[in-house]
């Protein structure tokens, strides 16, 4: 029997939630609802992560944590919990720690034990500079995916991204290519591709028509939705942070969160449809 790939993997759990939505979780102590800044801060920020996962679960197919958010508030032990419970209660969610790691060698393969077995990640995040063998401790996981930062959405991004090569592609169409025709053998790894340039989306595509995307900027960053969407064509992940989890910083903190989960969810398949 043939083992569906992660790329696959990916694919399937958007069309068996019929959803694009990947929510955020950075939580950040300055904006906690009300009622959650009571408690301790592993407490509250434990409270939160559960119930804006439990709140956005029906409207999305992924959820990303953000690592450095709990780590600056020695908040890992939260994290590692949260992938063992969404593991017992969202199985068919996709699990993406967002850790942007790149090393080689023993260290590479500490940062996969680390997002793979001590969080529970399906996907992780890695910068590609550091070439293939960064990635490989990575890619010797079978099922698990990794995402790797191609055109992001940060401005300083155009200062190595946008770079012209001697073959006419600039940086980030060439690691598109690489990744794509020499590096995804075995079908896990994906590209982060910034909302905020949707031409650039194209580009990627261009070059790596089969890879799955995540791709933040929409929401509080204010990429455009539907260039974006027309731009990835398929197999994609709009990835949304602050607008979700700050929808409300009151008592109905949850419930503003399912709404604006709701909200984009329906806007990304309108825009899948137009």
């Amino acid at each position: 029997m043939k083992i569906m790939t992660f790329n696959q993997h990916c694919l399937d759990l958007q069309l068996r939630h019929r959803s694009s939505l990947c929510v955020g979780l950075d939580p950040d102590l300055t904006r906690l609802p009300e009622g959650l800044k009571h408690d301790t801060v592993l407490a509250s920020v434990e409270q939160f992560c559960k119930g804006i996962i439990q709140a956005t679960a029906a409207y999305a197919c992924a959820f990303k944590p953000q690592i450095a958010y709990f780590a600056s508030l020695s908040a890992e032990p939260v994290l590692e919990d949260l992938g063992h419970w969404i593991k017992k209660h969202y199985p068919t969610h996709l699990w993406l720690l967002d850790a942007k790691r790149g090393d080689i060698g023993a260290t590479a393969e500490h940062y996969a034990l680390e997002a793979f077995d001590r969080y529970r990640a399906d996907a992780v995040t890695l910068s590609p500079y550091m070439g293939l063998d960064s990635l490989s401790p990575f890619l010797s996981r079978e099922g698990k995916g990794v995402f790797l930062l191609c055109r992001t959405s940060n401005k300083g991004g155009d200062d190595l991204q946008m770079e012209s090569l001697s073959s006419g592609l600039r940086v980030f169409e060439h690691l598109a290519q690489k990744a794509e025709q020499q590096w995804n053998n075995t079908g896990q790894i994906g590209l982060v591709a910034g909302a905020t340039y949707p031409e650039d989306i194209t580009s990627i595509r261009r070059q790596a028509p089969s890879l799955p995307l995540l791709i933040p900027g929409i929401g509080a960053q204010g990429g455009d939705l539907l260039a974006t969407v027309k731009a990835a064509q398929t197999n994609f992940l709009i990835n949304a942070s602050r607008s979700i989890l700050y929808a409300s910083a009151q008592s109905d903190w949850q419930q503003a969160a399912a709404r604006e989960a709701e909200s984009l969810k329906t806007a990304i398949e309108k825009a899948r449809a137009r």
